[in-house]
């Protein structure tokens, strides 16, 4: 049995053509890929590091009987980049704090921007909440750490990164980070305009990317 003939020479030729084309195209972005894969797994980039640096509240006023809670307080992040080859932009940032698991004041946008290996990036965004509604064994219990001159919150930062390798530029990641703060009355020597807490110690923050 004879082999089927093409018919048209040159439009076999041009078909054969366009197969091996598509034939190269197709492995050489197969070994970019490979190649992508393979440097990823063997960088292995590392999660940035968060650091709370500093917290001073400027207003903690808890409305009697409504259990509406006031805060302006002004938080110092830090972050850094633990990759020697990886880059990291960043997003989207937002930060807010909480007490006892309860946001207490509203999230504040955090300038975005690319960080280089091992930088080292700081932010000191005000953070706000206007009468925020709170449960009243958490307006119970804020009274006491308040009486007591010692105050736990935390500082959480929540955004989207993305990965840069060479030329490559990864998705979107989620990256949340909590940090916890302590805090103790702050008298500020006799001065009526200082912070009533202060952060004791800077505090590391645990990251989930």
């Amino acid at each position: 049995m004879s082999a089927k003939d093409c018919g048209n020479h040159g439009h076999c030729q041009r078909r054969k053509l366009c197969r091996r084309l598509f034939a190269a195209v197709l492995t050489f972005i197969i070994v970019v890929l490979v190649v992508i894969l393979v440097d990823w797994l063997v960088l292995r980039p590392s999660k940035p590091k968060f650091y709370l640096k500093d917290t001073s509240v400027f207003q903690l006023n808890l409305t009697a009987g409504a259990n509406l809670l006031t805060t302006v307080m002004q938080v110092t992040l830090a972050s850094r980049n633990l990759n020697d080859r990886v880059g990291i932009y960043y997003d989207e940032l937002d930060a807010f704090a909480a007490y006892k698991g309860q946001r207490i004041t509203a999230s504040t946008a955090i300038p975005t921007g690319y960080q280089g290996h091992d930088d080292v990036v700081v932010w000191s965004p005000y953070l706000y909440g206007a009468a925020v509604a709170v449960a009243p064994y958490l307006a119970v219990s804020l009274n006491q750490d308040r009486e007591a001159g010692l105050l736990l919150v935390y500082i959480k930062a929540e955004g989207r990164l993305r990965w840069k390798v060479g030329a490559w530029i990864s998705g979107h990641y989620h990256l949340q980070a909590n940090c916890p703060a302590f805090l103790a009355i702050d008298n500020g020597k006799g001065s009526g305009s200082a912070p009533s807490f202060h952060l004791q110690q800077i505090s590391s923050c645990s990251v989930d990317v």
